[in-house]
């Protein structure tokens, strides 16, 4: 017997009905171990020496090893097939030597690009060892990582108080980011003029031409500036006589695009299905790892954490009988396709992304999938079998025209096209291929060379130049494969931290930053700006390629990296707050001193008249104050609107809305640090609400004030647990919420209108999804025991620190503590100092009844006062 050990129980599931009893297939749950999150973990001054931490939960998992090895014959590490997956594979085995669990056991090493039985059988018939340059690029790559965040924080802590490392490869994808914001803010609109005429042929067919040339001279796209200029060239044409100079039709062919990367699947999903990077990895990683099919258990996909474009012979031998049984014998090229990446220092070690059987059919595979996975599997079907299509015949029309009046003269041009053959247009068609087609013009009627055309209309429209888009998740994910930033595993993953860290935000699918992230990338690009310079990114990149293919020692590139980054910390940290904020207001100018509408100085303070503007640094992050405080205690949060100076509403001046109509209470709005909020009444028992996003100061009125400060509202029971559902605004927006079901609602407005059908919908595909990203359980770090009076202790990570948690007590650690040192008796101490009670004595073990936690008695008092707060 065997004991297989793979990342996740969904994979052990489909494999484990492959392999048979033979073997046993457990899972590791991903990594078993990690770096500590405290100072010390990597040391540069010991050769950089690491130390690992196995969690609880890990724990478990490898104690179920341990045991099941005791009885087998051998291990087989059968992890993911990449330098994550390596790394796994390497830290099991690391862990099971130090607990003697292998002795003279044989130990292999498997790899599959796809879960399907013949894969798997063919990988258990190839072992191979432990592929250890895989793993030393893996070491490099943390170890970079943790010296990069841990050495750099504690700078930003000092001179950007609230503010964190971003992360070496987040902090250069929120660079990219912030880089076109300000592209954005400096932009000066022009305008400009377009002219096209509609014209008809002798035999009655309208077609527009477009104005290219006036008088022999070419004209650009900003040629023509003003009304005045485009009037008068619209009056020479209104009297000119046109004429078919020349028709040209010309035969052009459009080839496929390669099967899918990571990157190119997270742009399409994103483009033409209006999934996140987080959610089509997701969705992936499930279709990878093995769907019940009823008569079988098999994954739908190959590997989907790849840079490769090419798919296996065979696979391309499949994808072409499939074609010709689906689609037809001329839609099959004489020769397969054969395909080469041109993304920066991709590694093409694995197969593009494609289905693992063509011959499931995406309508075939409805029944088994849910609406999202069906959506993603015909999209990756669907580029897998065009890949290997002939290539569509389009035929592109381009008439040019001349247009005479007397001396002058003028060219316009039409153009059209036209679908021949479709070839693999016939099975895939990308989004940006269908604006491609848009440009072209749709076909354009019968028309002969020399031939007169009349005139219809002449039609001068006015535009202006736009700024460059805001980067969406998948134009950025583009842009960092272009640079050769990142790695297909790392993608997603980089986005999430950027949000959680509030230095993103996503709004209508386009990522803005936020004023903490631009404060952050400010100071970097300041005071590091190597460190956040592409090209040194890219390069990083390209030297952990090198210690996967063991071209360089991976200890070399620490060493190199660090000593260079370490003097550079090292000459900041003397650096004086004034500098850095001098050089942040510099840096910042038009988000810290946006233009005024009367064009007066913006550093100039507006309340009091005289004092100078600049950035300020307070205990929560940064904001803009008056140099006259505290005579002027004029504030304004970083990135607000200065409406607040502008109505005399600065510092402490409220702007009377109005009376609450059952307390009498003043209604006021105010501008404070931290942004625009309402308050009635005056003094610490004041009930306040902040302005949630999408309302301003100056929008702000005495009934959406009464709204806000009314929150949260009361939607109705539910139909089926008659228990209340309400409507709120929180620290993630606004949400709905259920008996401790929160789901998200999409804008503030909803919150004062949503009606109880809608809310038990809204509730009911909520529970359906399970909980999300903010709202669920921590893992436990470690168990501690039993609570006196019933339920487990255990020891947690926030978003705040680390915490021991008891029921619905949570009490935060104190600082410096470790975590790992807790010991149940400091833990009940905690426990009973914020549950407001004198610490327990832990009861006998062999006592197994439990008691409700007392402390659930005062939880309902504890939750009304905070709500009356």
């Amino acid at each position: 017997m065997n004991v297989v050990v793979v990342e996740s129980p969904a994979k052990a599931k489909t494999i484990n009905k492959y392999l048979g009893s033979g073997y046993t297939v457990l899972a590791s749950f991903g990594h078993v171990r990690d770096l500590p999150a405290k100072d010390g973990s990597v040391r540069p001054d010991d050769d950089f020496s690491m130390s690992w931490e196995v969690d609880s939960a890990s724990s478990k998992r490898l104690g179920d090893i341990v045991k099941a090895l005791k009885d087998s014959d051998g291990l087989i590490l059968a992890t993911d097939p990449d330098r994550e997956g390596e790394a796994i594979s390497w830290h099991v085995l690391e862990v099971l030597q130090q607990k003697k669990a292998i002795g003279k056991k044989s130990v292999k090493r498997v790899v599959f690009n796809a879960i399907t039985k013949g894969a798997v059988l063919e990988a258990m018939a190839n072992p191979r060892d432990i592929d250890m340059p895989l793993v030393d690029a893996y070491l490099a790559r943390r170890a970079l990582d943790y010296l990069f965040g841990f050495t750099l924080s504690p700078v930003l802590w000092r001179k950007l108080p609230g503010a964190r490392s971003a992360g070496r490869v987040q902090s250069v994808a929120l660079r990219l980011v912030a880089d076109r914001e300000a592209e954005i803010e400096r932009f000066v609109r022009e305008e400009y003029w377009n002219i096209a005429a509609l014209l008809k042929t002798p035999r009655n067919d309208g077609f527009e031409a477009r104005l290219v040339s006036v008088d022999g001279k070419k004209l650009g796209k900003l040629d023509i500036k003003n009304g005045e200029q485009a009037g008068e060239i619209r009056t020479m044409l209104e009297g000119a006589a046109f004429k078919a100079a020349s028709v040209e039709a010309k035969p052009i062919k459009r080839s496929p695009g390669p099967p899918f990367t990571t990157s190119s699947l997270q742009q399409a999903a994103s483009g033409q299905l209006g999934f996140s990077a987080s959610r089509t990895m997701q969705i992936a990683q499930k279709l990878y790892e093995g769907m019940d099919l009823g008569n079988e258990t098999a994954g739908l996909i190959t590997y989907m954490r790849t840079d490769g474009v090419q798919m296996a012979p065979e696979a391309v031998q499949a994808a072409r009988q499939t074609i010709g049984k689906v689609f037809g014998e001329k839609y099959v090229p004489e020769k397969p396709r054969f395909y080469s990446t041109k993304a920066k220092n991709a590694q093409e070690a694995h197969e593009a992304i494609r289905p693992t059987d063509f011959n499931r059919h995406p309508k075939d595979m409805r029944k088994f999938l849910d609406a999202d996975q069906a959506k993603l599997y015909e999209l990756i079907w669907k580029r897998a079998i065009a890949s290997q299509m002939q290539s569509a015949d389009i035929e592109r029309t381009t008439v040019e025209i001349d247009a005479n009046n007397g001396a002058r003269s003028a060219q316009l041009r039409a153009t059209g096209s036209v679908v021949r053959f479709d070839g693999f247009l016939g099975a895939y068609t990308d989004h940006r291929e269908e604006e491609d087609v848009d440009e072209d013009g749709a076909r354009l009627p019968e028309v002969r060379a020399g031939e007169a055309l009349a005139r219809e209309k002449i039609n001068a429209t006015q535009h202006s130049t736009e700024p460059p888009p805001r980067y969406s998740e998948a134009t950025l994910i583009k842009k960092m494969e272009e640079l050769g930033i990142g790695r297909p595993s790392t993608y997603a993953s980089t986005l999430a931290t950027l949000r959680d860290r509030e230095y993103i935000t996503i709004e209508k699918r386009k990522l803005i930053p936020e004023a903490k992230g631009r404060l952050v990338i400010a100071f970097l690009e300041s005071f590091f700006q190597r460190y956040v310079e592409y090209d040194f990114t890219a390069d990083l990149e390209e030297k952990l390629d090198e210690i996967s293919d063991g071209k360089l020692k991976w200890k070399d590139v620490l060493r190199a990296f660090w000593t260079d980054f370490f003097g550079s910390v090292d000459g900041i940290k003397e650096l004086r707050v004034t500098n850095v904020l001098d050089a942040l207001n510099d840096r910042l100018g038009p988000l810290v001193f946006p233009p005024r509408e009367d064009g007066s100085d913006p550093r100039i303070c507006q309340v009091c008249g005289t004092g100078n503007l600049s950035l300020k640094l307070g205990k929560y992050g940064a904001f803009v104050g008056c140099s006259n405080y505290p005579e002027c205690k004029f504030t304004r949060q970083l990135g607000g609107s200065e409406a607040a100076s502008e109505n005399g509403n600065g510092g402490d001046e409220p702007k009377l809305l109005g009376k609450d109509p059952y307390t009498d209470e003043d209604i006021t709005a105010r501008n404070g640090r931290f942004g625009p909020y309402v308050q009635r009444g005056e003094g610490k028992e004041a009930k306040r609400a902040s302005l949630p996003k999408g309302w301003t100061f100056d929008a702000l009125d005495h009934e959406k004030a009464l709204a806000l400060l009314s929150l949260p509202r009361d939607v109705g029971q539910h139909p089926e647990t008659q228990k209340m559902i309400s409507a709120g605004i929180g620290r993630y927006g606004p949400y709905l919420t259920h008996d401790g079901t929160y789901a998200n609602l999409e804008n503030a407005d909803e919150v004062f209108t949503i009606g109880l059908n809608r809310a038990v919908t809204v509730i009911a595909e909520k529970q359906a999804k399970g909980p999300g990203r903010g709202r669920g359980t921590p893992a436990a770090l470690k168990e501690l025991g039993e609570h006196p009076d019933g339920g487990p202790i255990t020891v947690r990570d926030g978003k705040y620190g680390p915490y021991v948690n008891w029921g619905k007590v949570n009490a935060t650690l104190p600082k410096g503590k470790d975590p790992a040192g807790v010991s149940v008796e400091e833990a009940l101490v905690l426990i009973a100092a914020k549950a407001g009670s004198a610490p327990k004595k832990k009861a006998p073990a062999k006592k197994t009844a439990a008691k409700k936690p007392a402390v659930k008695k005062a939880a309902p008092k504890k939750a009304a006062a905070k709500k009356a707060s």
